[in-house]
């Protein structure tokens, strides 16, 4: 079930949407593509699912060549941002439809859909239209739709896009439930950070049209290969010059340490309390603005306040660019 992408490229007119991309997507995945908007990510999973063309490279799926295969031929599901319901037709029906068109038995029919509604928790809604469902609820539809058809692999471009904040935390974590259940190889879109890191096996990073690094949550947000993915997945500040995570900083009111050059004394211009969280924004001597994250209860242990005087130095096993190579 595993995908492989061969020096792949696209572009729209001027626009290099995609440059020589190589990847190889691993089979019963949940993988995310995440990046700025117009990185090339859509542009990819729409070359995957045969919805756009490439100017160069192959596409194969599950060992076969499908570059020059139609959307119809590559036993891909696929789930837009808006849904794409038919708006006169039932969720059931919906649902339905991919397996109908395909001229199923209609008893095969009938159980896919029960059970397809019952997985998504939509079985009580089956005789509605779309219109009377929730956002959350007509996603979950769409997903079951894609899911219908038993694909090969489940694309998903930004799915939760249209969603509220609350809503989208629910789902996801529902899409990571329902994944672990059904085992389908799995790439969807987001430019939300937080969404690949919660949700994916495998992140790719994916900027002006070329792979950044491909990893797991831990090894992108640990071991970043450069500055861009580094600031990409998380707050980044710098200190001495270097970047670094504001929640790696060690906030000090006294000096500290044995290294001059790892210190770094200054004061604190503002203070913003955010929850749980005491966000410094601290001027060096050097002159840089920092920014330091606490908790109260240390900053309140501490008692930091504006106008106090402070020294920073990083946390031991701070996060720093990796030497890794980008892919």
């Amino acid at each position: 079930m595993s995908i492989e992408i061969s020096g792949v490229s696209k572009s729209f007119g001027d626009f290099d949407a995609l440059r020589d991309v190589d990847l190889t997507i691993p089979s019963g995945g949940l993988t995310a593509l995440l990046g700025p908007s117009g990185g090339g990510k859509s542009t990819l999973l729409r070359i995957i699912a045969g919805l756009e063309t490439a100017d160069a490279g192959r596409v194969l799926i599950e060992g076969r060549d499908a570059t020059e295969l139609p959307a119809q031929k590559r036993n891909v599901g696929f789930v837009f941002q808006h849904y794409a319901a038919f708006k006169h037709m039932t969720v059931a029906k919906n649902v339905a439809f991919g397996l109908e068109i395909r001229k199923r038995p209609k008893d095969e029919i009938r159980r896919k859909v029960a059970e397809l509604l019952e997985l998504v928790h939509l079985d009580q809604f089956a005789h509605r239209l779309p219109a009377q469902l929730s956002g959350g609820q007509r996603q979950r539809m769409a997903l079951a739709r894609a899911l219908a058809i038993e694909p090969s692999v489940l694309l998903l471009d930004e799915p939760f896009g249209a969603l509220d904040a609350k809503v989208r935390k629910e789902l996801r974590d529902w899409l990571r439930r329902l994944h672990d259940e059904v085992h389908v190889t799995t790439v969807f879109v987001t430019h939300d950070q937080e969404e690949a890191l919660e949700v994916a096996d495998e992140i790719v990073v994916i900027n002006q049209g070329r792979i950044e690094q491909v990893g797991t949550p831990d090894q992108l947000y640990d071991a970043p290969a450069n500055d861009f993915v580094m600031g990409f997945l998380g707050d980044v500040t710098r200190l001495g010059g270097r970047p670094i995570r504001p929640h790696d900083i060690e906030v000090h009111t006294t000096p500290v340490g044995e290294d001059p050059a790892e210190v770094h004394a200054g004061e604190v211009a503002r203070l913003t309390r955010v929850g749980f969280e005491v966000r410094l924004l601290v001027l060096t001597v050097e002159g840089e603005e920092t920014q330091v994250v606490l908790t109260r209860a240390e900053a309140r242990a501490a008692g930091i306040d504006v106008g106090s005087r402070v020294w920073l130095r990083p946390h031991r096993g701070a996060t720093t660019v990796s030497a890794v190579r980008a892919v």
